[in-house]
């Protein structure tokens, strides 16, 4: 008798709606919920960037928890994500079927490995064609572009400053406003 084992994505759409999981390197990966500052930047940047989205018919933005389906063993839920307009074809009822033109990750301690580390990698590969990674401890931003299939740095900006996106041509904030709902810790 044969038993057929599932794979990584079996296993993965099989859990609940909601459950707290990402597949990364073909692991079921539990992620637990986000702090209260993570949330707070993350609703600043998801307002002003879907603002400037919609007011320039851009594409769409969707922020967590949704499925970004890269491959069979990797299925991840970016913060943020902006798909153009003419990509809009990879935006399903299941999730988002290939790699946003942009993805934006928040770090969180329990998480910041894999998104500095194996999203980092894997985002590169796929084609994300720009990547923030965002310090609300630091309040940093780090923009990666991708160039010749690899990626390159070109804002890391702490504290004071604007970031721009090369994606979303236009589209800029100021680090005072994406964390301007954090509250200091004593």
């Amino acid at each position: 008798m044969v038993v057929k084992l599932k794979s990584p994505l079996e296993r993965y759409l099989e859990l609940p709606e909601g459950a707290p999981y990402q597949l990364i390197g073909g692991e079921l990966i539990m992620t637990p919920s986000p702090s209260t500052n993570h949330q707070r930047v993350s609703r600043d940047l998801e307002e002003k960037m879907v603002r400037y989205v919609e007011e320039n018919g851009l594409g769409e933005v969707l922020y967590a928890s949704i499925d970004v389906y890269l491959d069979e063993e990797n299925v991840f839920q970016p913060d943020l994500v902006y798909i153009s307009k003419k990509r809009a074809s990879i935006v399903t009822d299941k999730g988002i079927e290939g790699a946003p033109d942009l993805v934006v990750e928040i770090l969180f301690p329990t998480t910041a490995y894999y998104d500095l580390r194996a999203k980092f990698d894997l985002y590169e590969k796929k084609g994300v064609q720009e990547y923030w990674i965002v310090d609300p401890i630091q309040r940093r931003c780090e923009i990666y572009e991708l160039e010749k299939g690899k990626y390159v740095k070109t804002a890391d900006v702490t504290e004071k400053g604007n970031v721009s996106s090369k994606v979303l041509k236009g589209f800029e904030i100021s680090l005072e406003e994406m964390f301007k709902s954090i509250k200091r810790r004593s």
